[in-house]
C-alpha cells in the first residue's frame, strides 16, 4: 500500500495500472499552484528534450540514476546495454520501476555507498541539495561515489528571470535567501507530501562550489529557458 505522503508514487502507480484520471498538483513558494502531467513522467526517448538526450548520450560505465521516478531515463539506458541502478525515495515509484523490469531501490541518495562511473541527476536533480548552503554537502557526497574517471551529470536552471521587473530590476530580496531556494508541496488525490526544500542553482554558483571541492566542471548545454546541463569530474 502506498503511504499517504507518497503523492508521486501513488500517481505513478495509477498511471502504470491504467487508472490515470488526474495530475499532480504542485504548490510552491514562488508561484501559483501548477500541475505535473503524469504522462510526462513516462516519456519515451523520442519525447525527451535535447538536454536529457545529451545527458543520456554522455552516460558511461556503471550508472546511478538518482530520483529516477518512473524510470524513463533508466529504461532508455538499459535498452542501450548500460548497467544502471535507479533509486528514489518514493516507494510507489520504486514499485513501478521494478514492475517495468529495472534494477531499482528505495533509498536516499545520501545513504548510497557503492561507487559508480556516472551519477545522473535529471529534472533539476541538483534540487536534492535543498538549499545553497547544503550544495557543498551534496556535491561532496556525489564525488565520494565516483570511480576513478567518473562523472556527475546534472541539470538545473537560473530562475532569476522569475524575479525580474519589466525594467530589468529584481523584486527578490538579494540580501535574503538565495532566489533559487524554493519550497514545494505536492498533492495527488488524497496523497499530500510534506513541504520540502528544492534548489535551482545558476551555473556560476555551481561552478564556484564545484571548484572549492576540487571538481572540474563544464557547461555541456544551455537552452533558451536558462536551463543547463553540467558535467562534473575530477
Amino acid at each position: 500500500m502506498v503511504r499517504d505522503k507518497d503523492a508521486v508514487g501513488a500517481a505513478l502507480l495509477d498511471f502504470y495500472n491504467n487508472s490515470y484520471t488526474t495530475d499532480i498538483i504542485v504548490k510552491s513558494s514562488i508561484s501559483e499552484a501548477d500541475v505535473i502531467p503524469i504522462p510526462y513522467l513516462f516519456r519515451s526517448e523520442k519525447e525527451l528534450p535535447t538536454l536529457e538526450k545529451m545527458a543520456l548520450e554522455l552516460c558511461k560505465g556503471r550508472v546511478l540514476d538518482v530520483g529516477a521516478g518512473s524510470g524513463c531515463h533508466s529504461i532508455i539506458l538499459k535498452g542501450k546495454g548500460v548497467e544502471v541502478l535507479a533509486i528514489d525515495t518514493s516507494e510507489g515509484a520504486v514499485e513501478v520501476m521494478q514492475k517495468r523490469g529495472l534494477n531499482s531501490q528505495c533509498i536516499n541518495f545520501y545513504n548510497v555507498n557503492e561507487k559508480y562511473d556516472t551519477l545522473l541527476f535529471l529534472m533539476n536533480g541538483v534540487g536534492i541539495a535543498g538549499t545553497l548552503n547544503e550544495l557543498p554537502k551534496f556535491l561532496k557526497k556525489a564525488k565520494s561515489l565516483l570511480n576513478s574517471g567518473g562523472q556527475i551529470l546534472l541539470d538545473s536552471s537560473d530562475i532569476q528571470y522569475m524575479f525580474e521587473e519589466e525594467d530589468g530590476s529584481l523584486w527578490a530580496d538579494l540580501n535574503g535567501d538565495y532566489y533559487g531556494e524554493v519550497n514545494y508541496q505536492m498533492q495527488y488525490k488524497n496523497y499530500t507530501t510534506d513541504k520540502f526544500d528544492w534548489l535551482f542553482v545558476d551555473f556560476d554558483k555551481l561552478k564556484r562550489v564545484a571548484k572549492s571541492l576540487d571538481l572540474k566542471i563544464e557547461l555541456v548545454f544551455e537552452d533558451n529557458n536558462n536551463q543547463y546541463l553540467a558535467r562534473l569530474f575530477f
